[in-house]
């Protein structure tokens, strides 16, 4: 399989109890490994706090909430070669789950 080129992470969103700093964390050193590795980041992101979401840590930073639509629109825009969800706590997962409906990754290329 070939290194992908362009990767989407769904952000940790606003931070709540039971979603704490340890998902801003992870999803930092995350970006920072794949931009080390020559992979351009894309993140979904609302919360203008977290680490995620400075100035140099993803290549393109939406500031939008981490739901099915917006990620939708986000795929259309920018054609990444795959999502990555598990550092974003459980926004991102539970997003990941509505978006695994049949047809939902084929319908936005």
């Amino acid at each position: 399989m070939e290194k992908p080129q362009k990767v989407l992470i769904l952000g940790s969103g606003a931070l709540k109890i039971g979603e704490a700093g340890e998902f801003d964390y992870s999803g930092s050193q995350a970006l920072k490994a794949l931009k080390e590795e020559g992979i351009r980041t894309i993140l979904i992101n609302p919360n203008i706090a977290t680490v995620q979401t400075s100035d140099n840590i993803a290549d393109d930073v939406y500031f939008l909430p981490v739901t099915p639509y917006f990620v939708e629109e986000v795929i259309k825009k920018e054609q990444p070669d795959g999502i990555l969800v598990a550092f974003g706590g459980q926004t991102a997962l539970n997003c990941a789950v509505l978006c695994s409906a049949p047809g939902f990754l084929r319908s936005t290329t």
